[in-house]
């Protein structure tokens, strides 16, 4: 369990294994299930113990698991999506502002019909650099929308575009890009997240050097994404996580721009961007929507940093209605939504 840090005193940690963070899905008989590594893990007494069940695969690279995204669909299968890590390569040359021709971070596809006992039709979705997955959903009419990062050249600087699935994870098919300009490592349209709202729509929040999350909005299920604009959530350079709580709220937990003490944040350019972009994860915060992120509750601090890992890169899981489990690097931890909502 991950003690760098402190907590929000209405939070309280979570103790997992140091491999299982809140990328978990509910089974139909009630048990969680996780894949740590290549292996599936479930819990049988909501989140007390965890059993191995074995792996995901068995065969040779490429693409073989190392953790993911997962989804419970409505037909009842689990598909999990994820980077190939085996075949991972990344040199960035700050002469040419360029990446290595050869850089590679595939993202694979996977899914089981039986609660994890076994996986098919493993498949790549995407070649060339991925970068981080941060969420996947499915929405109500059934497809499967997940936000991808790509590497666009010359510049080299990354964008975004969504994959989606409207057979639980047979096929995939992706939308258009979402380019914002930038040249460096860390520049561009990054990390983004996504959530479907009440109208029918997808929004999706993407992590920028300029601030701000930026928001993209898409009216087909993910096909297109024809609205770009900037939101008015302050952030740094890092990534967020939006997730649809059951009393129908939106959730966001995320870096702010700066502390809350107003002291300046720690500012990063040259490789990593053009715009000099705050690069502050010393505080994760939370806030909440009731009217489709049109507006947002004032941020609470719920995680600081005392000593390395920072805070940062959060996932959640809603454990049961109003109890949502949170990992924020090695810090893992629960909170009720009516103690910030309320």
């Amino acid at each position: 369990m991950g003690t760098s840090g402190t907590l929000d005193p209405r939070c309280s940690r979570l103790d997992l294994p140091e491999n299982v963070y809140a990328r978990m899905v509910r089974l139909a008989d009630g048990n969680i299930l996780t894949v740590a590594g290549n292996t599936v893990m479930v819990s049988e007494d909501d989140g007390k113990s965890w059993c191995e069940k074995g792996p995901v695969y068995t065969g040779p690279p490429p693409g073989i698991p190392d953790g993911g995204l997962l989804l419970r669909t409505q037909n009842d299968w689990i598909v999990m999506i994820y980077v190939d890590t085996g075949s991972f390569i990344w040199n960035w040359n700050d002469e040419t502002r360029s990446a290595d021709q050869n850089a590679k971070l595939d993202v694979w596809a996977i899914r089981s019909p039986d609660g994890g006992k076994t996986w098919l039709d493993r498949q790549r979705i995407m070649e060339g650099y991925c970068g981080a997955l941060i969420s996947m959903i499915q929405m109500s009419r059934g497809t499967i929308v997940a936000p991808v990062q790509i590497l666009l050249r010359n510049p080299d600087r990354h964008a975004m575009t969504s994959y989606m699935s409207e057979d639980d994870g047979l096929t995939w098919s992706h939308a258009n890009i979402i380019d914002m300009g930038g040249n460096g490592h860390h520049d561009g349209a990054m990390e983004a997240t996504i959530a479907e709202l009440t109208n029918g729509s997808l929004l999706m929040l993407i992590r920028t050097n300029f601030d701000y999350f930026w928001e993209s909005f898409s009216t087909d299920q993910g096909r297109s994404w024809r609205i770009l604009q900037k939101t008015a959530l302050d952030a740094s350079s890092a990534p967020g996580y939006l997730l649809r709580l059951a009393s129908g709220r939106l959730c966001l937990v995320w870096n702010r721009l700066q502390a809350s003490d107003g002291a300046p944040p720690p500012r990063r350019s040259g490789q990593y961007s053009e715009a000099e972009a705050s690069w502050f994860r010393d505080e994760l915060s939370i806030a909440f929507s009731d009217d489709e992120a049109q507006s947002w509750t004032e941020p609470q601090i719920v995680a600081t940093k005392d000593v390395r890992p920072h805070p940062c890169y959060p996932t959640m899981f809603e454990h049961s209605p109003g109890l949502i489990w949170v990992a924020a690097g090695t810090m893992k931890f629960s909170l009720k939504e009516s103690d910030f909502t309320g």
